[in-house]
């Protein structure tokens, strides 16, 4: 049931046994998973079904760190969220990324890779994508495997590609906007939660619009999945009961920002640039989704070095000091000026499907005939494991936003340990490439320049900066002294408060966080119908 706060008669308190705020994937898939169970499910949307631009407004902050995009088209505030502009990457994080590792600080989640598998498998179904040992065979045969490579050193992973756009978008879930338990409730912002001052646990949730409307929510149960940045804001906001937020009496909420950082390690010197860039471009198996192999460090290469879980990609490309091309650089320029409403959005769903078009027939072709030209060269790209970082933070701002709330701004840093990653890869990637006679790595000038800032380089693609990852800032930690949330989501000393999304990430992997954010709304029903909550 859909109901517009804008337009419906305010109620002075809305009661439920489960309160969702925000419907993005991961709200919309627990709203889902919880239907049908005899529960009242309110789902709560800042934003209306599509783009609105007083809705994004709200989303607005200072980047007060490393230069970052800026913070209100780094999120979507509208019915689906961010993943209606999600280029469909779908892959789990490794098995490193759960464990503790003696040379990463702050790493290890409190539960093991195992716990998330029926998540997993449960998040390969909703996007289509097969199933997580789906493909072994085939994909065996590309990637690191097809070159020979030091199976102790270098290993393959495959992004696999949702092909479904706009999948959370209201016109794909009209089950959840029908569904007879589930009150969807658009244009209402939670601009406070109001915690018991003598007791555990939550009074209400307090509820605005842009005309200044408010409405009480009462529920048994709240859910935040506002996005990395947004669930930080709001626990910090709410600070009357708490002087510094709720779920913030150890100063955790709001720290461990983590992105996938990009950039370019450097270019490959070869004979036969082909034959490398053969073994990782994209795949197109028959009866199946398309995939896209990554070369990974294994595990023993980032013991032995004590580095980070970080991707590498081979690209073709224009000599980057002849700057970005013409076409792309018109095309990024329209991607930062135009609102992403839903005729921008077609436009760029329909520049995605050319690129599938080309990836699939021509590129094979046009890629082995550009390899003759002088002023191209093989780059290699990096889609970084950012290292946990507690100076890595999301802060309240003094400024106010239209409804009168704090704004979020963002202190992103990277660290030594992120550089030193890719400095030690670029030496093991070209001791492997010399080893194997394809060639010789020339690694980029900056990783050795001071200072531990990225350059924001244009040429890397159409997302220098990072993946719009937003991860950490609300961590999962067994001890209340070392996170923000517990094994279940459930915010530490409030068993009626939960949290979901990667903002409950420790460390984040290389992996696009998508599938795991699913993988965890599934784990949280699973949790949530488990115990009594009506």
């Amino acid at each position: 049931m859909l109901n517009d706060f804008n337009h419906a008669k305010a109620p002075h308190t809305a009661q439920a046994d489960v309160c969702i705020i925000g419907a993005g994937a991961a709200g919309i898939t627990l709203a889902r998973g919880l239907t049908g169970q005899g529960l009242r499910i309110l789902l709560l949307e800042s934003g209306g079904l599509d783009y609105g631009p007083e809705s994004a407004a709200l989303g607005a902050g200072e980047n007060i760190g490393s230069t970052y995009y800026p913070l209100e088209d780094s999120r979507l505030r509208f019915f689906g969220g961010t993943t209606n502009i999600w280029g469909g990457r779908c892959v789990p994080l490794d098995d490193i990324d759960f464990q503790v590792r003696d040379w990463v600080a702050h790493s290890g989640w409190p539960i093991e890779a195992g716990a998330l598998a029926e998540g997993y498998r449960a998040a390969h179904r909703d996007l289509g994508v097969g199933t997580p040992d789906s493909g072994a065979g085939e994909e065996g045969q590309w990637g690191a495997a097809a070159l020979s490579m030091d199976a102790d050193r270098f290993m393959s992973r495959y992004w696999r590609f949702d092909r479904q756009r706009e999948r959370f978008h209201a016109k794909r879930t009209q089950d959840v906007l029908r569904a007879p338990d589930i009150e969807v409730l658009i244009h209402a912002t939670a601009v406070r939660i109001q915690a018991h001052a003598d007791r555990p646990g939550l009074d209400h949730l307090l509820v605005r619009n842009a005309s200044g409307r408010t409405a009480r929510v009462q529920a048994n149960t709240y859910v935040l999945a506002c996005g990395g940045i947004e669930n930080a804001r709001l626990l910090l906001a709410s600070n009357d009961v708490e002087p510094l937020g709720i779920g913030n009496r150890h100063d955790q909420v709001g720290r461990f920002f983590m992105e996938h950082p990009h950039g370019r390690l450097g270019r490959i010197r070869t004979r036969n640039p082909y034959r490398l860039w053969n073994a990782f471009r994209m795949r197109f198996p028959r009866a199946s989704v398309p995939v896209a192999p990554v070369l990974l460090p294994t595990s023993a290469l980032q013991r032995e070095r004590g580095i980070l879980n970080t991707a590498l990609t081979f690209k073709w490309q224009r000599n980057p000091a002849a700057g970005v091309p013409r076409a792309r650089r018109i095309y990024q320029e329209l991607k930062t000026q135009l609102a992403p409403g839903r005729g921008n959005r077609r436009l760029w769903h329909a520049y995605r499907g050319l690129r599938f078009a080309y990836a699939r027939s021509l590129r094979p072709l046009l890629t082995r005939g550009l390899m003759r030209l002088q002023d191209f060269q093989l780059s290699v790209m990096i889609r970084a494991e950012q290292a946990p970082n507690p100076a890595s933070r999301v802060v309240l701002s003094t400024a106010k936003d239209e409804l009168g709330c704090a704004k979020a701004n963002l202190d992103w840093r990277l660290g030594e340990q992120d550089k030193h990653t890719l400095r030690e890869l670029a030496r093991a990637l070209n001791d492997e490439l010399v080893r194997l006679d394809l060639g010789v790595l020339e690694p980029s000038p900056w990783l050795d320049a001071p200072g531990l800032d990225w350059p924001v380089d244009g040429t890397v693609g159409n997302h220098p900066i990072g993946g719009y990852h937003h991860a950490g800032t609300t961590r999962m930690s067994a001890d209340p002294v070392d996170g923000v949330v517990d094994p279940n989501c459930a915010v530490h000393g409030y068993p009626d408060l939960y949290v979901l999304g990667s903002s409950v990430f420790p460390t984040a992997g290389w992996a696009n966080p998508t599938l795991t954010i699913l993988a965890l709304a599934h784990r949280l029903k699973a949790h949530l119908l488990s115990k009594p909550i009506a």
